[in-house]
């Protein structure tokens, strides 16, 4: 099949970059790079999703962190009283 495409300047310093180092027609750079990156595409996601897992802290030591000012001289061993 034969068609015209546009491509960015970076895509296409890209492609003459990999043209020069595998010494490989636009062609075949084009069609290799087109297979792989579509099979990506249509393919589910590949391994084991990662979850982040939880904790539990405790109680809230400070009275409210809405208060900078007392949470901070509770964190430097102060009282505000």
């Amino acid at each position: 099949m034969r068609t015209t495409l546009t491509l960015d300047d970076d895509v296409a310093a890209l492609l003459v970059r990999i043209m020069k180092t595998k010494k490989a027609s636009l062609k075949h750079v084009v069609n290799d790079g087109l297979r792989r990156g579509l099979s990506q595409i249509d393919s589910p996601l590949r391994g084991k999703r990662y979850s982040t897992p939880t904790v539990k802290l405790g109680r809230c030591l400070v009275g409210a962190l809405d208060d900078v000012a007392e949470t901070l001289a509770i964190a430097e061993g102060e009282s505000l009283q």
